[in-house]
């Protein structure tokens, strides 16, 4: 992973900023822990004060969590998804690539998703923990509930059989749970006047040919320091 390259002064302390083509790491914390249970390597297109856009490559080295016994946490029937033990897993991102983007502070990330030749297939609006930063990459928790939005601007909502499980099995306390449902009433509202990053046309965007897939790195959940 590479070095910072560029800071600046935000709340009274100094930022460090990554250059387009540095190598970090995107990761999630198991909920309610501190032990790091998704990891993606990524590779930065844009950071600055207003945004961190990371792209995802196809064939990407990825961890993610899978049952104890080896079944993917999606044919898990619901009931016992969140309640029975998993175990790390390393995959390679089996998709088109993933574009991901971040405003500092906000409870959510927005993806962009294409199907095979470049076809835009949606946003996807992730709703989390805001990004922490660390010096490899940045840190964040799921909160479940998530938001699809298409191209003539419609959207739904997406996961909340997962958003009320997780509540039903103490990941999620109540105060927790309500404070994700009004982050996302807020990403609805940026959704219905077609805020950033939705009008700033990243459908559009395309990485640099040059940009080699990230490696996943053998000390990929060390603390996030």
């Amino acid at each position: 992973m590479t070095a910072d390259v560029d800071t600046s002064i935000r709340n009274g302390q100094q930022r460090h900023f990554w250059a387009p083509g540095d190598q970090v790491l995107w990761r999630y914390r198991g909920n309610g822990t501190d032990a790091v249970h998704i990891c993606r390597p990524v590779t930065v297109v844009r950071d600055d004060t207003e945004l961190l856009a990371v792209w995802m490559a196809p064939d990407t080295p990825v961890v993610r969590p899978v049952m104890a016994d080896g079944t993917p946490v999606y044919r898990e029937p619901l009931e016992t998804r969140y309640r029975k033990p998993h175990v790390p897993s390393v995959e390679r991102w089996w998709g088109t690539g993933v574009l991901k983007l971040a405003r500092p502070g906000e409870p959510w990330s927005v993806w962009l998703f294409w199907e095979p030749g470049w076809q835009f297939r949606s946003w996807y609006v992730n709703l989390e923990e805001p990004l922490r930063r660390w010096s490899g990459g940045v840190d964040s928790e799921d909160h479940f509930l998530d938001i699809s939005v298409h191209p003539d601007r419609s959207w739904h909502w997406r996961d909340e059989d997962e958003f009320a499980q997780a509540q039903a099995d103490g990941l999620m306390p109540a105060a927790l749970a309500a404070g994700v449902r009004e982050a996302g009433h807020r990403a609805v509202g940026v959704i219905r006047a077609w805020g950033h990053p939705f009008r700033d046309h990243w459908q559009d965007w395309r990485p640099d040919p040059a940009w080699p897939v990230p490696s996943l790195p053998a000390d990929w959940a060390r603390p996030g320091v």
